[in-house]
């Protein structure tokens, strides 16, 4: 299916996106999708014919539990709502921990990289196929961004999508700007991933900008998209002609014309990198001797990618590989966001880069679910206190628990020191909690507990 030039819809950015010129088609980040009162802005462009296509960004089919079924038909349910073509998500995962381990479950707040091993492959592999049996429409899955690297891993990332393609029947969501990062931050060619994946399962493409700082490329989809991320679309264009492009944009919304400036350098670049493919395509029909006003429909043919390692696929994983797959990724997850020691075979300096940029997101969440937080501590004391919070407090009930729990903590030591301040957080917590804040004799019977189910 054709889907044209998007751009992803936020609330944020909601009436501009409503008069931008040119949009064939809108992505909405399905958690953010109520389905009992959905955004006026996304129906009212669905009443214009624009498609819209749900993005989930909490399912992480990457990790070593089966989808959560609740989770699941959240998503079908915004599919049906929003009568979209297809559903994406991430080849990430965002939790460990748990009764597989024994050890607390733990949530990352954000996507991180499986390991590219034939049991994490394996694994992916059979809750893509539980997704794909709950789901009501296709699903498409995107290639992340990622700060770190795991020890030992066996595929590129090329031949993992090529075997997830192989045997799931699965459709990819190709980010290009993740692609240029990994390029940056853990040295790989974009033009050998490109190379490699099964372009022909390409359902859509991601275009954002980031930013880099002290050699490490952080996919912010708050800057402007950059001229090295719109190489790697022209890449990409020269090997298949992408059913739709769009421009995603998280943070920090430029004006409108800005926005549209950078849909038409998208448009601009796929258009030269058409042309440079037509000419191309003429030189070598020309050279074979086929006439140049029957230019080829295709790229020319090449040795095609390189088979991966040979691994027999596991229709349902044994529950050892999940264990196995479930300990690795505790033991990460657990020291980016606990302070646990770091395992052994990952760069110590990359994942304290990884664990401050969770722990500053987390921050930048909380301020957006709970703005009176900021605004009662002042923004720099809020992001202060905020970071040592998480830093002592791992994220496990959602955002708006951990902004709770942040007010209570400062309520608890006596915090803030100015008393107006003081009395409006108390205020504050009470209308959501539903509760006074709990004294200090609360605290010292909550530390106890925690200490003995040895947390």
């Amino acid at each position: 299916m054709r889907l044209g030039i998007g751009i992803g819809w936020r609330p944020e950015i909601a009436e501009a996106v409503s008069t931008l010129p040119g949009i064939d088609w809108v992505e909405a980040v399905a958690e953010n999708i109520c389905a009992d009162h959905p955004p006026e802005g996304l129906l009212r462009l669905r009443e214009r014919g624009v498609t819209v296509v749900p993005h989930g960004v909490s399912l992480g089919l990457g990790g070593a539990e089966r989808p959560d079924t609740g989770r699941l038909a959240d998503l079908a349910a915004r599919a049906d709502l929003l009568a979209a073509p297809l559903v994406t998500e991430h080849i990430a995962f965002v939790r460990a921990g748990g009764p597989r381990t024994g050890s607390p479950g733990l949530e990352a707040g954000h996507l991180l990289p499986v390991p590219r091993t034939w049991d994490a492959l394996d694994v992916l592999c059979e809750n893509v196929r539980i997704a794909q049996d709950s789901l009501p429409v296709p699903l498409a899955l995107e290639n992340i961004a990622a700060l770190i690297s795991w020890p030992g891993e066996e595929l590129t990332e090329g031949q993992f999508l090529a075997e997830l393609v192989g045997r799931t029947g699965v459709r990819l969501l190709i980010d290009v700007a993740n692609l240029h990062t990994n390029h940056v931050n853990r040295g790989e060619d974009p033009a050998t991933a490109l190379d490699e994946l099964p372009v022909e399962a390409i359902a859509y493409v991601h275009v954002a900008g980031g930013v880099e700082r002290d050699g490490v490329w952080h996919d912010t989809h708050a800057h402007p998209v950059t001229r090295p991320v719109l190489d790697v679309l022209a890449e990409l264009r020269a090997r298949v002609d992408p059913p739709g492009v769009l421009l995603e944009r998280d943070d920090d919304f430029p004006p409108a014309g800005e926005l549209a400036g950078e849909l038409d350098l998208i448009r601009a670049t796929l258009d030269r990198a058409t042309l440079d493919r037509a000419t191309l395509d003429r030189a070598t029909a020309t050279d074979v001797g086929v006439p140049a006003s029957a230019p080829s429909k295709t790229a020319p043919p090449t040795a095609g990618p390189p088979p991966a390692p040979g691994h027999p696929p596991a229709a349902s994983p044994p529950e050892p590989v999940r264990d196995r797959v479930a300990a690795a990724q505790t033991a990460l997850l657990s020291a980016l966001v606990a302070g646990s020691p770091v395992p052994p075979g990952f760069d110590e300096r990359r994942l304290g880069v990884q664990s401050r940029a969770l722990a500053a997101k987390r921050a930048g969440v909380v301020a957006k679910v709970a703005p009176e937080l900021p605004e009662i501590l002042g923004a720099a004391a809020f992001r202060e206190a905020f970071l040592a919070h998480a830093g002592s407090r791992p994220l496990s009930g959602g955002y708006r628990r951990d902004a709770l729990d942040f007010a209570e903590g400062l309520l608890l030591t006596g915090l803030p020191a100015d008393d107006a301040a003081r009395r409006r957080l108390t205020h504050w917590w009470q209308d959501r909690a539903g509760a006074r804040p709990p004294r200090r004799a609360a605290l010292l019977v909550r530390a106890a507990r925690a200490a003995l189910l040895g947390r």
